[in-house]
């Protein structure tokens, strides 16, 4: 975070918890961009969750909400999650470090969890509010009344400035937000997207096994096109044999999570072997009179009999026309 933004944060936060002052921010490690226009992406990227934290904490100062600190056990996570977990996040790593040396910066916004009496469910912050759980210290949040529709709209909106929620977490958020009822209006609202964009999300994230998106991860790297080729593959005949078959590899689960795209991408790509299927005809009496093999469109007949070749010859005309006639307008 920018001094500025940080010190506009800080000063927010220390205004409702005057008993616990903090101690200024780590400076976040050098960025290594692999190109100009991604550093320009993820420069305007912290710019926008900078200045989109700072208006969702003084929107909640002026409402009157105040920070709290609260015990990470007593806060369940959102009842859709966004994010698709990874066995190794460094940026995880980076934030758990931050917090132990300067403290949670922005707070997270949570809501009285509506069975559990003393609980919560956050709406956003769930890597805060992990950190906060791991390093053993209270989480610091803002506890406000919402909807079902408000804490959706808010953990979307929220997500909107940040560039590291990669396409297949924001098209299984949609389809979680669609199986639980939510309609394509509010699913485009929480998404901050429009329709077109929401029906791509939807058509992808519906159209392969989740357990599949799940055994791949966020793939931050792949985008829309890719996805939705993926799709297109995943949905012919035996993609999901492939996939489940790439997956249940060794080697695969010791790949990071775009490697993991490729490879089933790989294996959906490649074309299943055709079956062989072989039968023998034969006279009521036992008598071969051929064998019949089918792979694919080849079909192939081996007679054994010149009575039965003689009989096949003088038909396969009419079976010709027969084959026309019922096939005929389709």
């Amino acid at each position: 975070m920018s001094p500025k933004g940080r010190d506009i944060l800080k000063s927010m936060v220390g205004a409702v918890e005057p008993t616990r002052p903090e101690a200024p921010a780590a400076q976040p490690p050098p960025h290594r961009p692999s190109g100009a226009v991604k550093a320009m992406n993820l420069s305007l990227g912290r710019l926008g969750e900078e200045a989109a934290a700072a208006k969702a904490l003084r929107e909640s100062l002026a409402l009157g909400d105040k920070v709290l600190e609260i015990d990470p056990a007593t806060v369940e996570m959102s009842f859709i999650r966004d994010r698709i977990p990874i066995d190794k996040d460094p940026e995880f790593e980076r934030l758990k470090q931050s917090i132990r040396e300067s403290g949670q910066q922005v707070p997270i916004l949570v809501r009285p969890d509506p069975v559990k009496a003393g609980h919560y469910q956050a709406a956003y912050g769930h890597r805060r509010l992990r950190a906060a759980a791991e390093i053993g210290v209270s989480v610091k949040a803002v506890v406000r009344k919402l909807t079902d529709e408000e804490l959706i709209l808010a953990q979307g909106q929220e997500n909107g400035p940040r560039v590291d929620l990669s396409f297949i977490e924001r098209a299984l958020f949609a389809r979680r937000m669609d199986e639980h009822g939510f309609n394509r209006d509010m699913i485009a609202q929480a998404l901050a997207t429009d329709k077109p964009e929401t029906s791509r999300l939807l058509q992808v994230a519906q159209t392969i096994d989740p357990e599949i998106i799940l055994a791949i991860g966020p793939a931050p790297k792949v985008g829309r096109p890719r996805w939705l080729a993926f799709a297109e593959k995943f949905r012919e005949t035996g993609g999901q044999k492939k996939a489940q078959a790439a997956i249940a590899t060794a080697a695969f689960q010791a790949l990071e999570s775009n490697r993991r795209f490729d490879v089933i991408w790989k294996a959906l790509e490649e074309k299943s072997p055709s079956q062989r299927v072989e039968q023998t005809l034969r006279t009521q009496g036992g008598a071969m009179l051929a064998s019949v093999a089918r792979s694919g469109k080849t079909f192939r007949i081996t007679v054994k009999s010149a009575a039965f070749s003689e009989f096949l010859a003088q038909r396969l005309v009419g079976l010709a026309a027969e084959f026309e006639e019922e096939n005929e307008g389709k």
